[in-house]
């Protein structure tokens, strides 16, 4: 299922406000239900983590549900991270949350290709709603598990404090990429280095 096209738009806007709830919630500590929005924004937020000052860039694509259709084929060259979120009383916003993660996983290609994947959250939203639940606990970890993302399930309403520690976990997932792409560069320089010693590092015998 990797065709978002096929999902409504009445669909697409529920996740798509969901997300923006989030980082509302995150950026601000308050919560809005109905968040509606058709200007795309960056949001800027200053974190310290573990000793470390932090410049986050947040994307919050409010009108991709009508610009881009989801195709996130921008967001695929800058993002270090992504968080997808889907309502556990909506079983329609899983299977649209699912495609886009195959969006985000499928294999690289030529014009976007990078050295390390990139940090997926996977966010089961409205567990305050568990008395209408249609997506289960197992099936939202399954999920991540099968494409190598992070998961967790949290009330947006109810769970300020889950809402901040779910932006802190995937800031945390980020930097250890960040650290990986300096080591695999690194070491990647060092062999170059050792190869080219090897090749003009030798003097010729005079003859």
């Amino acid at each position: 299922m990797d065709d978002l096209q096929e999902f409504t738009w009445e669909v697409a806007e529920n996740l798509v406000s969901m997300l923006a709830t989030l980082i509302v919630r995150f950026l601000t500590k308050r919560f809005i239900g109905e968040y509606a929005s058709n200007l795309e924004s960056i949001y800027n937020k200053h974190l310290c983590l573990e000793g470390k000052q932090l410049n986050l860039e947040i994307y919050d694509p409010c009108s991709q549900s009508q610009k881009a259709k989801f195709s996130l084929t921008s967001e695929l060259h800058w993002a270090d991270g992504f968080i997808v979120v889907y309502d556990i009383s909506d079983r329609s916003s899983f299977a649209l949350a699912k495609a886009l993660i195959y969006r985000i996983r499928e294999p690289q290609t030529s014009h976007c290709k990078r050295a390390v994947e990139s940090a997926v959250l996977l966010v089961g939203n409205k567990q305050d709603l568990c008395h209408v639940r249609e997506v289960g606990w197992e099936e939202g970890q399954k999920l991540a598990l099968d494409n190598r993302c992070q998961f967790c399930e949290l009330s947006a309403a109810e769970q300020s404090l889950e809402v901040e520690m779910m932006f802190i976990r995937i800031i945390k997932d980020i930097l250890t990429n960040f650290k990986l792409k300096e080591k695999r560069r690194s070491s990647g320089s060092k062999s170059m280095v050792k190869l080219i010693n090897n090749v003009f590092g030798k003097r010729r015998k005079s003859v």
